[in-house]
């Protein structure tokens, strides 16, 4: 061997602080940037969906769940490439690279003013961004999935066998980085959505909203490749989940081979998989199907948890904000589940569970799970009781069939309007009918005994200009919606000549308001703001936001009681070398957990989204119905103690080859004692064959 050779299988040496791999530190604030990235992105989604892009409720939550669904099925993937192809260092680095990409077409796909030709700040070329959008989504999805199961356990490999106190720590850490970089992200995408950008017109900025976890995301790239040379990589070994899979897959096709009733039925379907198998592995396998199994009913509870994100952020924008000194955005509201998983998670593990152990109270994982699944209904229930609220201070809206219309007299006298001959009422001048908008569900004729304008609107015979993104309004005109920031809002009136006007109005969260400039306004007057007519069209929200904690609160709680004890459960169940197989199976429960919501969403076409909620938490109820009675028939296993015995099976018959070899050298030496007479004349002979071919040896 030369000396090169020994350089190359020299260990690296490993750099320690304080008794941790610096590597851990690199992968710490990587798992961090990367969590920020994209909790971040994914808070203000639905939003995206529903403003920027102008989809309805329903395509908006649709198209989301979709995206979270495949974020939960890309971990498979990414898991058997790390394990069977490429290793976690490298699927980590090259799946990051696509998830950085995804990230920056998201944040280009926001930017308005791409195909804003006409400059009104509205696009031109809706399909180009929302195909920019898909294909962000579909890299994100395939970039934050494919190194989801990577990570964690790379850090993990960074570690000895003797650092198990160091590992377990690193784990907390790297938990608690996880909250921290969703916290953070919930709370500060909200706000960077919130402020206002373009070149041409100021919108919401949506590209800032998106940009800064696509910067966080290369800033996690970056982090992890400079940390490289530090790193403990471990080859690939062979994805366990490809075994485990061919094993069920030769099991089916044997006994389907089999199916004919001369050959005797076995114990267990698996048990067909014998004749090709390890029988330890046919064993773990059972116990791996009996764990999925009971994962049969769980996606329910993650078809509720997940609509955190899209119904209930929809929800709160059409509630009330306001707290004070502080403004909540609506996709704020979302940081009020990680903040509740720091305070909830000590109080549950070190108050809650150890006093019903006091009580003697036989509180199994499975009891704990089921429990959870009820706080999440019991969840959706309060959001069904607070949507019955809120639509009582929502304006009525007309059917598919009918239209809504209200009267604007412009003119310096009252007008009267007549309906189908038949209603009558007056309009007085520079305002607009009273009441409620007018519905009708078929066309029908209107005549006015003088001219009219129908619905910023300006009755002058000139050109005026607003601020507050209202913009130019030609004579006798009217000015589009424009949103404005919730509180006292300032618009500046200007003429052609110069001269200005300055109206002020207190607004409150959802309201719409549609401002008069009469005919006899005076620009130059002191008091010009007075002759303004102010007509409000959608009154502010009344309910405030703060009434969606308690339902927070709940699905909190059921998510710490559910998700912490499942994977505590499946961890224990699990045979030591197919924990990852439980892992994709709990990931893949989400997925499809998503995907119901989007079946119900579309399947269901309820017209009332607080029935909608009634629905699902009904359908979780009876769900958990099912779980408690497959839990009730469920027998708890050692998965250590049913190895170790297949293992001292396995070892048997060579301790019996042993024992066999053992006694037939006895019996060679007692024959060799009671025959050495006899052969006492031979031992010349033997004895110098022996000493040649020891010379041959050495030869």
């Amino acid at each position: 061997m030369t000396d090169k050779d020994m350089d190359v299988k020299k260990p690296k040496r490993k750099v320690d602080v304080c008794g941790y791999p610096v590597s851990i530190f690199f992968i710490v604030v990587n798992e961090f940037c990367e969590r920020f990235s994209y909790y971040g992105m994914r808070a203000v989604l639905v939003l995206y969906f529903r403003y920027f892009l102008k989809w309805d409720d329903d395509l908006a939550t649709s198209i989301y769940h979709t995206f979270v669904a495949l974020c939960y099925l890309t971990p498979i993937l990414g898991a058997i490439v790390a394990d069977s192809w490429l290793g976690k260092f490298k699927t980590i680095v090259y799946l990051s690279i696509v998830y950085t990409v995804g990230q920056v077409v998201m944040a280009v796909s926001a930017i308005h003013d791409i195909t804003d030709t006409d400059m009104d700040g509205t696009p031109d070329n809706m399909t180009f961004h929302v195909a920019m959008s898909m294909v962000g989504l579909f890299l994100i999805a395939l970039g934050t999935g494919g190194i989801k199961p990577c990570v964690a356990a790379f850090g993990g490999d960074q570690f000895e066998d003797h650092q198990e106190k160091q590992r377990s720590t690193f784990f907390s850490i790297f938990y608690l980085s996880i909250n921290a970089g969703s916290l953070l992200s919930t709370v500060i995408t909200p706000i960077l959505r919130g402020q206002e950008c373009g070149i041409h017109s100021q919108q919401k900025c949506y590209p800032l909203a998106f940009g800064v976890p696509a910067a966080l995301m290369v800033v996690a790239l970056i982090v992890f490749i400079v940390g490289s040379g530090m790193y403990n990589k471990t080859a690939p070994k062979g994805n366990i989940m490809l075994e485990v899979c061919k094993c069920i897959g030769f099991a089916i096709k044997n006994r389907f081979r089999h199916r004919s009733k001369k050959f005797p039925k076995r114990e267990h379907w698996m048990d067909w998989a014998d004749e090709k198998y390890d029988k330890l592995l046919v064993a773990q396998v059972k116990m791996v199907l009996k764990v999925l199994f009971l994962y049969i009913p769980l996606p329910m509870f993650w078809t509720l948890f997940d609509q955190q994100g899209s119904r209930w952020t929809l929800q709160a924008t059409t509630m009330d904000g306001n707290f004070g000194i502080l403004i909540v955005q609506p996709d704020q509201m979302q940081t009020v589940n990680p903040i509740l998983i720091l305070a909830l998670v000590p109080i549950v593990d070190s108050v809650l569970y150890p006093l019903i152990e006091k009580c003697h109270l036989n509180f199994t994982p499975l009891k704990r799970m089921t429990v959870g699944m009820l706080m999440a209904a019991l969840a959706f229930v309060a959001a069904a009781l607070l949507q019955l609220q809120i639509d009582q201070t929502l304006p009525k809206l007309p059917s598919g069939v009918a239209g809504q219309v209200k009267f604007l007299n412009l003119n310096n006298a009252p007008l009267t309007v007549t309906i189908d001959g038949t209603t009558d009422f007056s309009v007085p001048a520079h305002q607009v009918n009273s009441g409620d908008y007018l519905t009708f569900d078929k066309p029908v004729k209107v005549m006015f005994n003088k001219n009219a304008s129908a619905i910023f609107v300006n009755g002058l015979g000139s050109a005026l200009n607003v601020t507050l993104g209202v913009g130019d309004i030609a004579p006798l005109s009217v000015s589009n919606y424009s949103l404005v920031p919730q509180g006292k809002a300032g618009f500046t009136i200007m003429d052609r000549a110069g001269a200005s006007c300055l109206y002020s109005k207190e607004l409150g969260f959802g309201s719409a308001f549609t401002l008069v400039i009469p005919s006899t306004f005076d620009i130059v007057s002191p008091d010009c703001w007075q002759a303004i007519q102010v007509i409000e069209d959608i009154k502010p929200n009344t309910i405030h936001m703060g009434w969606q904690i308690p339902q927070y609160f709940l699905m909190t709680a059921g998510e710490v009681v559910f998700s912490v004890t499942g994977l505590e459960f499946s961890y224990s169940q699990a045979p030591s070398n197919m924990k990852s197989v439980l892992q994709a199976g709990w990931l893949f429960t989400v997925a499809v957990g998503n995907i119901i919501v989007l079946i119900v969403a579309e399947a269901a076409q309820l017209p009332d989204q607080w029935a909608e909620y009634v629905l699902f938490a009904s359908l979780l109820v009876a769900v958990c119905i099912v779980f408690a009675v497959m839990s009730y028939f469920y027998t708890y296993t050692d998965p250590a103690e049913i190895e170790a015995k297949f293992s001292q099976l396995q070892h048997e018959p060579e301790e019996k080859k042993k024992r066999d070899s053992v006694k037939m050298e006895s019996k060679d030496s007692d024959c060799s004692n009671n025959s050495k007479a006899s052969d006492n004349n031979k031992s010349y002979s033997v004895d110098e064959q022996h000493n040649q071919e020891v010379k041959q040896s050495k030869m």
